[in-house]
């Protein structure tokens, strides 16, 4: 079973990190962190966490407590939304690993034997949020004294593609004053896509020509991801593709009118009433 253990790799999305950081934001004082269950699902030795939530704990210097019925309900409440998810483990808004956290690693050892233990640096000690998996692994000599290490074991940060353009839009915030960032409509989304998308070209085809003129060498790997790229764009005249977008386009300015139209109506239905009452 260590031997299995060890080759897990974990997955986290961007959802369950916001949660893990927002539950320490939230805590009560003098608490010094925060724990909680991880979600998500397990396939071919991968653990993809997609969420969780904080679970109640008292921690002092000689003992911890966690609030095991807590955990129980808010985990049937979870699965009556995603069945499908089950829990891998649980998370602690520090980055130390004490005595305390292998009495709750077993715990969580109950509900699924190769349960992870992720933990976040939210005191950004090398001014960064770094998160990082880890695995218990038993340490001894067989038939005598055994001991527990928490062993790390590979993580990285994976995205659904919303989950993208959310974390895009807010790291767009940091560029301004108040860390605010106004809610673009859809046409300034587009317009701002094809910006990205011409940026992207215009890098593309200056690193071809400095292949071409020999000024950096040749890669093959992005050769090849430039060609699977190129093959996947359909072959169109420049008149049937301006009539497509135009048309696509008067699609979109319809249900832009739509949807003011009802809600315009939805307003005055709603006056009228307060009126008539």
């Amino acid at each position: 079973m260590e031997e299995a253990v060890l080759g897990l790799a974990v997955q986290i999305h961007p959802v369950a990190l916001f949660a893990m950081v927002d539950s320490y934001e939230r805590r009560l004082e003098p608490t010094r962190r925060v724990i909680g269950t991880l979600l998500g699902v397990k396939e071919k030795g991968v653990v993809e966490v997609r969420g969780g939530y904080s679970v109640p704990h008292n921690e002092t210097e000689d003992e911890v407590a966690v609030d095991m019925d807590f955990d129980k309900e808010m985990l049937k409440l979870h699965q009556r939304v995603n069945p499908a998810e089950v829990i891998l483990g649980w998370y602690s808004t520090s980055p130390d690993v004490t005595m305390h956290s292998v009495l709750i690693h077993e715990y969580y050892t109950r509900l699924d034997p190769n349960a992870i233990l992720i933990t976040v640096d939210t005191t950004l000690r090398n001014n960064r949020l770094e998160v990082k998996a880890h695995v218990k692994s038993k340490v001894g000599i067989p038939g005598k004294t055994e001991g527990v290490i928490f062993t790390p074991i590979p993580c990285e940060v994976v995205y659904f593609e919303p989950e993208r353009v959310g974390v895009e839009f807010l790291k767009g915030a940091r560029a301004q004053p108040e860390g605010v960032i106004p809610v673009l409509s859809d046409f300034h989304q587009i317009e701002r896509a094809a910006e990205e998308i011409d940026r992207v070209l215009e890098k593309v085809m200056e690193y071809v020509e400095d292949v071409i003129a020999g000024k950096i060498p040749s890669n093959s790997t992005v050769g090849r991801l430039l060609m699977n790229v190129m093959a996947r764009v359909p072959q169109l005249e420049r008149s049937r593709f301006q009539a497509m977008l135009n048309s696509t386009m008067q699609d979109l300015l319809m249900v832009v009118y739509l949807a003011n139209l009802t809600k315009t109506q939805i307003t005055l239905g709603e006056k009228l009433t307060k009126i008539v009452s």
